[in-house]
């Protein structure tokens, strides 16, 4: 059992039978009574995500996870095919409980893969990926005078806000944690 002091984030817990990740934590102590936690977690089996409050010295199941290395190797438009590194084995993982990180994968990127009883859940991408941009409008003369930023669509079909000097053509890195530019390679 986990104390629900203990949950930050991308802690992984069972509860009412289904498993959670946590995405955002808070803990708030109130000037008399019991500290409350807040959380916003996403089911792992659904995609789903929910936000519940737990008062403090409330206990969740933990949950005792697997992680694998593997190779991204191609998607049929809803499932998602990985190789194990050691075992050779493709698991599918389903589009919705991959969530934003299908705008990122390439064939042959490596990713840590997470199991649960032999059950594929999760992905952790690298925290950074390159990729080319694709389309991206022309810079209009004179936008430049501040730190103006456009719009761009890299080859994977994710749109990322880049500064306006990018242009088509060019590699970008881009943080695969939030989706944010970091630089023109």
């Amino acid at each position: 059992m986990i104390d629900v002091n203990d949950l930050r984030k991308g802690v992984t817990f069972e509860l009412d039978g289904n498993l959670y990740k946590v995405l955002e934590y808070s803990h708030h102590k109130p000037g008399r009574g019991n500290a409350t936690i807040r959380i916003r977690a996403r089911n792992l089996r659904t995609g789903a995500t929910i936000e519940k409050t737990f008062v403090s010295g409330n206990q969740v199941q933990e949950a005792h996870l697997d992680y694998h290395n593997v190779q991204y190797l191609y998607n049929d438009g809803e499932l998602y095919y990985f190789m194990d590194q050691e075992t050779f084995e493709q698991p599918a993982i389903p589009k919705a409980v991959l969530g934003e990180s299908v705008n990122f994968l390439q064939e042959g990127m490596q990713c840590k893969l997470t199991l649960y009883k032999g059950e594929p859940l999760d992905i952790e991408l690298p925290i950074t990926v390159d990729l080319k941009v694709v389309y991206a409008e022309v810079a209009v003369r004179g936008d430049t005078a501040t730190g103006v930023t456009k719009k761009v669509r890299v080859e994977t079909g994710a749109e990322v806000e880049v500064p306006n000097f990018v242009k088509e053509g060019d590699i970008i890195r881009i943080d695969t944690r939030d989706g944010t530019y970091v630089t023109r390679v």
